[in-house]
């Protein structure tokens, strides 16, 4: 564990997502998922290797092909937070987000 991550992501295994989404599909590798997901191969790789975060919008899209809900979807990776920051800038208009900086 690097000094920068949090204590909490130790648990965070976007492995365990994804192989259980490959069972419950009856798909037989990560190109197979790739396909049901519409994402290149290489997004699966790199998020199997921790170089790529689980986005909201692939896990909206894995909650469409999958009905699995996005409280299982999270569950199944490890994310077990209650609640989620946003940060100062976000959901203001751009011209906002640029008078900050």
């Amino acid at each position: 564990m690097s000094e920068h991550e949090a204590p909490e992501n130790r648990l965070f295994n976007p492995n365990h997502l994804l192989d259980s989404i490959l069972e419950r599909m009856k798909l037989k590798n990560d190109a197979a998922l790739s396909r049901l997901l519409s994402v290149a191969p290489p997004v699966i790789s790199k998020i199997r290797h921790g170089r790529l975060p689980v986005g909201a919008s692939l896990l909206i899209r894995m909650h469409e092909e999958t009905d699995i809900s996005i409280s299982e979807l999270r569950e199944l990776m490890g994310d077990r937070r209650s609640k989620y920051r946003l940060s100062v800038v976000q959901g203001k208009p751009a011209a906002t987000v640029e008078q900050a900086n």
